[in-house]
């Protein structure tokens, strides 16, 4: 058995992908070029949009794909693949085409996130790991956003490791929480990795290891004097915690000339603690001092505690983040969109459904954002057939997919391409951003939001639209499937 310091992330895979993948060189379809995108169909909390996450991630993992010599023994074992296949495995990496939408750009139901072009074994060995990294990320970052808008400006950071599902779940959710605009992480490997920047204090444990909260508060002080945030709530929030603090700032900052300091409060009425907290420190002079809130925090409790008049600076948020816990699941979806056939035509396919919502949009697709050039807001997107270009010049008439009757002209707007090329011919050709220069990215893309498309309760709906020629191939491809059926 493998364990896990040696495990091979290309084995992450649904065991179908594998039969699968057997079965297309069987059948003499492993040269067989398609077309796969990734899409979501629903945003988690019935919000506007969501945070596109987890590209760089999946670069690592295209870039390192490869089956072993213990993967091909695993799967001779099963004695359900061929020794050809098996062969082919052993000689295995990626060769396709990958473009994607860069990570912290909003992302809206139903368009492509992911495009693959690959051989058909190839694109379909990736499917598991390619949801994975972009479900998973993109469900925190879009949790993290919506907790940074309801804290209006105030510093949140991401306290969740203890309680995130796994490892990952720790190490990338933290990741992720930063693009969606987290300032720091409590996760020291975060940092290491990736560069969020990790930070933190103390534990309830600390206060009570030493004889009073005095001296656990001025032992703390004296070995962390430009970073001390004491933890109040241990005993007595107002009684003991709050003046023990007061004592220790005048005791062991005041001397040195150190005015930046904070508490934070872990349980109680926050919304009262902290504004008498905010009274006791601005009596004490100590009106610099940044008091910080954590506890089960999510952002309807920060908007609630924001509406009470709590005073606070910062907002420590762990589980309800990390987790995402009010809808845990992103569900992105790999669905074929094209195959070509021995000609090199593309060559749309569909998926049908009785569950309308579960139709596929076919083809090889480009995504354009339209921007309002007198406002420098995002309009609509507007989903094309790949060979489509979009006149800047010209009027341009969307439709609404479902009720074609809702229609809207744009005259004075720019259009922009959401997807960028990351691998041709397997090769990486995306110049790979810093993890600062996505969070910079993502909060400026925000700014091209109507606030009303940003509301955490019934937002705005932001138009997704097809092209005529597009809606006319689903529309063709819809009228074939009847009538075979």
């Amino acid at each position: 058995m493998k364990t896990e310091q040696k495990l091979n992330m290309t084995m992450l895979c649904d065991f179908y992908e594998l039969t699968m993948g057997n079965g297309y060189l069987k059948a003499g379809y492993q040269d067989r070029i398609t077309y796969f995108d990734v899409f979501f169909r629903n945003v988690p909390d019935q919000g506007g949009f969501a945070i596109c996450a987890g590209l760089d991630q999946l670069i690592d993992y295209i870039e390192n794909l490869h089956f072993d010599e213990e993967d091909i023994q695993y799967l001779r074992e099963k004695q359900m693949f061929s020794e050809e296949f098996l062969e082919y495995l052993r000689n295995f990496h990626f060769s396709g085409d990958i473009w994607a939408i860069p990570e912290g750009t909003p992302i809206f139901p139903r368009e492509p996130v992911v495009t693959v072009r690959a051989p058909a074994i190839e694109a379909q060995l990736i499917e598991t790991f390619t949801l994975l990294t972009i479900n998973h990320q993109s469900l925190i970052a879009t949790k993290a956003s919506r907790i940074v808008r309801a804290a209006k400006g105030r510093t949140v950071l991401e306290f969740g490791s203890r309680r995130a599902q796994g490892t990952d779940g720790a190490i990338t959710g933290a990741r992720a929480a930063f693009i969606g605009g987290c300032k720091g992480t409590a996760c020291a490997i975060s940092d290491q990795l990736y560069g969020v920047p990790a930070g933190g204090t103390m534990a309830h444990s600390w206060v009570q290891m030493f004889d009073s909260e005095y001296e656990a508060f001025k032992t703390y002080c004296e070995i962390y004097p430009t970073s001390a945030t004491l933890l109040v709530d241990t005993y007595n929030v107002l009684k003991s915690g709050v003046p023990n603090a007061i004592r220790v700032f005048d005791e062991v900052l005041k001397p040195r000339g150190i005015r930046k300091c904070g508490i934070r409060i872990d349980s109680g009425d926050i919304a009262y603690l902290s504004r008498e907290a905010r009274k006791m420190l601005d009596a004490a002079g100590w009106t610099e001092c940044q008091i910080c809130a954590s506890n089960s925090l999510d952002e309807y409790l920060i908007r609630d505690l924001l509406d009470q008049g709590a005073k606070i600076d910062v907002f420590g948020v762990g589980e309800r983040m990390i987790t995402a816990r009010s809808e845990p699941v992103f569900g992105g979806v790999y669905k074929l969109a094209a195959v070509e056939d021995a000609a090199g035509r593309i060559i749309p396919k569909i998926k049908v459904s009785e569950n309308v919502s579960k139709i596929t949009n076919p083809h090889f697709k480009k995504t354009y954002r339209l921007f309002d050039k007198a406002t420098g807001k995002a309009e609509a997107d507007y989903i094309t057939v790949y060979d489509e270009t979009v006149d800047e010049s010209q009027p341009l008439e969307i439709f609404d997919p479902q009720a074609t009757w809702k229609r809207k002209t744009f005259t004075d707007f720019t259009a922009k391409v959401l997807q960028v090329p990351v691998f041709q011919g397997g090769k990486l050709v995306y110049e790979r951003p810093s993890l600062q220069e996505i969070q910079t990215y993502c909060a400026q893309q925000l700014e091209t939001l109507w606030d009303e498309v940003k509301r955490c309760e019934n937002p705005h709906t932001y138009y997704v639209d097809l092209s005529q020629k597009l809606w006319d191939i689903k529309q063709s491809l819809l009228r074939q499937n009847g009538e075979n059926t």
